[in-house]
């Protein structure tokens, strides 16, 4: 199939765009895949030290043999139940490899931290910049120099961007990424989301919502909607850097256990092989165009075009938000997962999941089949699904969709169009996840409600001060202002107005993932209030009309009142409180030097 007239106008502009830097980036990363290994380049002391807990046998193949060595990025904790599965892969890696004549070592661990956990609470204003921390955190380890490949061990929010920048940063390695699957369905998202608006509204208490909640989130693997950390398995399955298929297998199998061993035998392919591909190579402008096609097929999540900015970036590529617009104008919505749908993450990989959707957009001519990947037959080895075979994989053909309420055809899709897009105005510029707001919620236009945080648009909805058509504007939450945190505790309210028949929109400079569902939500909005952007000038009672259709988002005002409005500026005591407790004072660097959210929000640039 021909690609795309858009998806290669897009990949072109990139790669014109990127022509400098991602050449200065190969230009290192082949300067570093040229020198001999570590064991031999490196001084008696330094390999002692290197390989001094080593068990005896797996020292002399090391430094006697000069064996591969793999080394082990972890993102094991038991506070995350994604990563919890986790605690028993360094030991089966190490004994996969021992088999295939190469050894293994534990290079380092990173930090995880859960935005479930931290909702609402101070600690989520940690969050954002945790995506670098985890970056530099992967260079601490790596940087030991000793490793010829790498296994990354992630799944979470930021921690699967954090893995890939740094990753990238050593991009003459081979790498594989090693996911742990999602937890077994209980209560589903729907009954969840309906309880949590029933609490906002007070009509059922602490104890009933517990118990929800806690059926809804009752085991080891990822959370089963399809937000950020979902999407980051189907995008790293789309840029090749997975064993094909593997993301949505249940934890705890011994299948799930066989893919963790192939994953050892795909990156340790990458090292013998005389086509050597590593990360730097596998990640260029046509992989990473890759993974937006499929972010925007499945109406995954918006911290994407916060975090893939960032990702390519660390590879030497420059996109920007126009270029997921671009491809969103052409790229079918053909996944409808909960909160586009009601189907979870099991469900879609049982409807056809990964390999379903990679296969129909390679058909179309919507993805480059002509990419490197982290397996030798390239990304339609993808479009199967794995099976276990006796002891062994085989990977199925994937089919017909086995619901069509859930995954369809580019031919028969849910949308034309993705679900993400990016709106202008005099208020900057915004983006904005329709895929689950239904068609005559795409234009809205109401008086605006100023906050200063989303405790105040709380304590508001509590007072029932917001029981009206209302346009709620928060502020002051973006990365330099506070870390950018998600907002997702005001959804239940927002959806409670909503249902009281009340137009009702949100604008904010901070975060909201997919987690808005049905209300219209301009997010990220860039530049943030912090930085003198337009959200600092907006006053209550300003119309604002967001319209998700003509892609608008602006404040219904005479041009000359507007231009001569003198912006507010941030409350002393926010930003005192801001910086201070639950560690907020480590990272007043990061809040200083951070890049807006449309560059990536980066704090190493």
């Amino acid at each position: 199939m021909k690609l795309n007239l858009t998806v290669a106008e897009v990949t072109q502009r990139i790669r014109e765009r990127s022509a400098e830097t991602r050449q200065a980036y190969l230009q290192q990363l082949d300067v570093m895949a040229k020198r001999p290994p570590g064991s031999k380049r490196m001084g008696c002391a330094n390999v002692a030290h290197s390989f001094a807990a080593m068990p005896v046998n797996d020292k002399f193949k090391v430094v006697k043999e000069h064996v591969p060595n793999i080394g082990i990025i972890t993102a094991y904790n038991d506070m995350l139940s994604a990563h919890a599965p986790f605690q028993h892969y360094p030991d089966l890696i190490k004994t996969e490899a021992r088999k295939l004549n190469a050894t293994a070592q534990v290079a380092g661990g990173v930090p995880a931290m859960c935005d479930g956990i931290t909702q609402g609470m101070s600690g989520m204003e940690l969050s954002l910049f945790s995506r670098d921390v985890i970056a530099m955190s992967t260079a601490v380890a790596l940087s030991h120099d000793v490793f010829d490949a790498a296994l990354m061990l992630g799944v979470c929010d930021k921690i699967v961007p954090g893995l890939l920048i740094g990753a990238l940063h050593f991009g003459h390695l081979p790498t594989v990424f090693i996911p742990a699957g999602p937890m077994t369905t209980g209560l589903s998202n729907s009954e969840k989301s309906h309880m949590r608006v029933l609490a906002a509204e007070g009509k059922v208490g602490r104890e009933e919502l517990l118990e929800v909640e806690s059926k809804a989130y009752h085991g080891q693997g990822t959370c089963t909607f399809y937000g950020t950390a979902n999407s980051n398995q189907m995008l790293l399955e789309a840029m090749g850097l997975h064993v094909p298929g593997t993301a949505f297998v249940n934890p705890g199998s011994e299948f799930r256990s066989e893919l963790t061993r192939e994953a050892v035998r795909s990156v340790l392919g990458i090292v013998k092989d005389k086509a050597y591909s590593p990360i730097g190579h596998v990640v260029d402008e046509r992989c990473i165009v890759n993974a937006i096609v499929a972010l925007l097929a499945t109406g995954g999540s918006t911290n994407h075009l916060i975090h893939w900015v960032a990702v390519a970036r660390a590879a030497g590529i420059m996109i920007n938000w126009d270029d997921f617009c671009n491809l969103s104008d052409v790229v079918p919505l053909i996944a409808r997962v909960y909160p586009n749908g009601e189907a979870d993450v099991n469900a879609f990989q049982e409807a056809g999941g990964p390999g379903y959707v990679i296969r129909e957009l390679l058909d179309a001519g919507l993805m480059h089949e002509d990419v490197l990947t982290v397996r030798p037959k390239g990304i339609r080895e993808y479009t199967g699904i794995p099976a276990q075979n006796g002891t062994g994989i085989h990977w199925n053909v994937a089919g017909l969709s086995k619901d069509d309420s859930v995954v369809r055809p580019v031919s028969s899709p849910f949308s034309p169009n993705g679900g993400i897009k990016v709106l202008r105005g005099n208020l900057g510029r915004s983006v904005i996840k329709i895929s689950a707001v239904p068609e005559d919620l795409h234009v809205i236009e109401a008086p605006a409600k100023v906050f200063d945080s989303q405790e105040e648009l709380l304590a508001a909805f509590a007072a029932g001060e917001l029981n009206h058509d209302v346009v709620c504007v928060v502020r002051w939450q973006g990365p330099h202002a506070n870390g950018m945190p998600e907002l997702h505790k005001l959804t239940p309210p927002l959806k409670a107005l909503q249902s009281k028949g009340f137009d009702v929109a949100l604008v904010t400079d901070g975060r909201m993932s997919g987690a808005s569902g049905k209300i219209p939500a301009a997010i990220h909005v860039s530049p943030e209030a912090a930085a003198g952007g337009p959200l600092a000038k907006v006053q209550d009672g300003d119309v604002i009309r967001l319209d998700a259709i003509t892609g608008r988002l602006e404040v219904l005002i005479d041009p000359e009142d507007w231009a001569g409005r003198v912006p507010h500026k941030m409350p002393h005591s926010l930003r005192e409180s801001n910086a201070t407790g639950m560690g907020r004072e480590l990272f007043a660097g990061l809040r200083h030097n951070v890049t807006s959210a449309e560059e990536g929000a980066c704090t190493w640039l």
